[in-house]
């Protein structure tokens, strides 16, 4: 571990403002907040929205599948009814009979409606399948279906046998109903996010110089200044040029306590104002607006397929090829025994529609639907479903400090004069002058003390940013400078003895003419909620390490504090990929934690990337998933997630393919010498339990998942 460096300068970039960072790498905060980035070039996967207002097209058309997915059932549902009631062998099964006259071609007509108008996504599929030469889902239905209809039909016309047009209507209806809950649940995570959007306010007061005029949202322009009133919803992304208020962010971060927002801070576009009135300048319109970006990240998870349902395709691959296989392997057993044609087809169609497991098509589009609803409302946006259902293989946890484990809101808790020259409270005022400007949160805390005291701040001149160790000026005639530890030794200056204490504080000192004048110190406090989310990281056995930019002595500070199981400390932003690196070279499984743009090396080189954190930070595009609040909790349920997620996955898929396992052998004849032959109302029996179980374990995730 790192313990060369003491530079506050290059500690804590994770708190910076984003939009302004130039460079992931760069550690010099300084320059960092006064420099810019263009969220407009970030780029979302290889989609281009172009000119498509929030980046709805995509939706539509999602929606208009879920349409047809949604009538393909229902229909297929209303005619599945007279065909159960109306199959002699479901009466049978009941013990009642009610043939109507011409019954057979009835069946024969409703069941062919089923088949070509229910069943065509499927027959689509297959073919799509067979061009690709990847038998899958599709096909495993498609020839279920096709050898149910085609072989009950023939029934009708001649072949002696019994008619499966029942099991072809159940297994069409099943599946259909499977699709679309699968569609819906990709879908669900963006919804609040769509009805946000159409939340947004459809007019913008806009300033031009002494007067007010109101223009449509689409005429508001970057750089335009915009007047927010009471109550009002904040129409676009931008920076307070005039005056304080709270704001109500809870549809955007989850998180229900208004925000405070002053000179200079943030707004998003959707969150409400409080009671007072507001400047803003606007930053990010249309498709550059935060919710877009997350907007655009959903639609991303959307097409990430699940890593469990690629499973689940696979499964479907080997079960089409041992229905082939046993299918026509019992009708060639029945015929060498001697059997006729009629009764050892019969067998082979049993074999090969009881080999469509109901359950199968259902097993993961209800674990996928219960856990993407649930992840929403617990603040988690899934951009890779993969990475999510491998959470549960973190082996390591690596943390940002700032913001994550702490609050990142500094305090100054110290201010010492080391020249009697200068008071504490001098000290103060010439350092606020440097630091008025920037949004460092070391800058922050010495800003808050300011106000709090009533000190007026002095205007620097000739400002510079000193490359990685602080800031100079020049403030009412003298040459001030605020730098880190590491700039005093650099100049051969004998840090104060007394200047670092026992506790987590970051320590800054004022240079005034060259010589040392005093420090100010400032505390992290930590969050509440990082010691019980440790406790249930290591109840689940994964070692949690802190990477921070911190000295030494706060970092170890901090690592006591919370247990963890070790920490690396002043730590630049493009050295945690090294980290990550060293770890994985260890065998071990990492998760790393950050705000996305000067962690993107790490997170992207994790097996699982987090961004945390509320705002713009959010809109990390190189992490896996993104949790809206900064809350180290989150993480850990994020994790249970995972692991009840995929445990309820192959849970269902042992059910599914149990079924098969046991249908498939009977329905060839293996017990045919001690007198049973499983017939095709007993397999939908066998049918029917499986499929109940499927839906109900994939219900009691949701109750899993809330004992967390």
């Amino acid at each position: 571990m790192n313990h060369d460096k003491d530079d506050h300068s290059k500690m804590d970039h994770s708190k910076m403002d984003h939009s302004k960072m130039e460079d992931p790498k760069s550690d010099d905060h300084s320059k960092m907040d006064h420099s810019k980035m263009d969220h407009s070039k970030m780029k979302h996967g290889d989609h281009d929205h172009g000119s498509i207002p929030m980046g709805m097209a995509g939706h539509d058309h999602h929606k208009m599948m879920i349409a047809d997915f949604r009538k393909r059932f229902w229909i297929t549902l209303i005619l599945t009814v007279p065909i159960l009631f109306f199959s002699p062998m479901i009466q049978d099964f009941f013990g009642y009979s009610l043939l109507l006259p011409g019954n057979p071609y009835i069946l024969f007509a409703l069941s062919s409606i089923v088949y070509f108008y229910g069943g065509w996504p499927f027959i689509k599929g297959f073919w799509s399948e067979v061009k690709k030469a990847a038998p899958g889902m599709m096909t495993l239905i498609a020839m279920a279906i096709s050898v149910a209809y085609f072989y009950s039909s023939a029934t009708v016309f001649g072949l002696e046998g019994v008619d499966f047009f029942w099991e072809l209507a159940t297994l069409i209806a099943i599946m259909l109903v499977g699709h679309w809950i699968e569609m819906k649940s990709v879908l669900g995570a963006s919804k609040a996010l769509q009805l946000l959007v159409s939340m947004m306010p459809a007019e913008a007061h806009r300033v031009k110089g002494e007067s007010i005029e109101d223009i449509k949202l689409e005429d508001l322009l970057k750089d335009d200044i915009i007047l927010i009133k009471p109550g009002e919803k904040v129409p676009a992304d931008g920076i307070i040029t005039e005056g304080t208020s709270y704001l109500n962010e809870s549809m955007l971060t989850g998180e229900s306590k208004p925000v405070k927002k002053e000179l200079n801070e943030k707004v998003i576009g959707g969150s409400v104002n409080g009671n007072s009135t507001l400047k803003v300048k606007v930053e990010h319109t249309g498709k550059d607006s935060y919710l877009n970006k997350v907007i655009t990240m959903v639609e991303e998870a959307q097409k990430t397929k699940s890593k469990m349902q690629n499973l689940s395709d696979r499964a479907a691959k080997w079960l089409t090829y041992i229905a082939l296989t046993v299918g026509f392997g019992t009708l060639a057993v029945w015929l060498i025994l001697g059997f006729p044609f009629v009764y050892a087809l019969e067998r082979m169609v049993t074999v090969m529609v009881i080999a469509c497991p109901h359950a199968l098509g259902l097993a993961i589009p209800l674990v996928v639907a219960i856990s993407t609803a649930v992840s929403a409302q617990n603040g988690l946006l899934i951009r890779n479903r993969t990475a999510f259902e491998e959470s549960r293989k973190i082996s390591v946890l690596l943390f940002d400090k700032t913001g994550t484990l702490t609050k990142g809101d500094f305090g100054v808790t110290r201010i010492e004069s080391v020249d009697k020259k200068y008071t504490s409270n001098e000290v103060l005022r010439l350092a606020s002058a440097l630091e008025q400007s920037s949004e460092h949160p070391i800058a922050v805390g010495i800003i808050k003390k300011v106000k709090e005291d009533k000190v007026d701040i002095p205007k620097p001149e000739n400002f510079k940013a000193i490359t990685g160790k602080g800031v100079e000026a020049n403030v009412e005639g003298k040459k001030v400078k605020v730098v880190s530890p590491g700039f005093l030794r650099d100049e051969k200056i004998a840090i104060p003895e007394d200047a670092y204490s026992d506790a987590a504080e970051t320590v800054v000192f004022i240079l005034i003419e060259g010589k040392l004048a005093g420090y100010i110190a400032l505390a992290d406090e930590i969050r509440p909620e990082s010691a019980e989310a440790i406790k249930i990281f290591k109840k689940n056995n994964i070692k949690v390490l802190m990477a921070t930019g911190d000295n030494e002595k706060t970092a170890k500070a901090v690592s006591d504090k919370l247990g963890l199981d070790g920490y690396y400390s002043e730590v630049l932003p493009h050295q945690k990929v090294e980290i990550v690196k060293e770890l994985q070279s260890k065998k071990e499984f990492v998760a790393m934690t950050g705000d996305g743009v000067n962690d993107a090396p790490a997170l992207a080189q994790a097996n699982v990337g987090i961004a945390v954190g509320s705002g713009t930070d959010v809109a990390a595009e190189t992490a896996d998933i993104i949790l809206v609040n900064s809350n180290p909790q989150d993480i850990a349920n994020l994790i249970l997630f995972g692991k009840a997620t995929y445990n309820k996955m192959i849970q269902n898929l042992i059910w599914a393919t149990g079924y098969n396992v046991v249908a498939i052998p009977l329905a060839a004849g293996v017990l045919y010498s001690s007198g049973f032959v499983m017939g095709p109302a007993i397999g939908a029996v066998f049918m029917s339990l499986s499929t109940i179980i499927v839906a109900i374990n994939a219900q009691l995730l949701k109750r899993k998942i809330a004992n967390k």
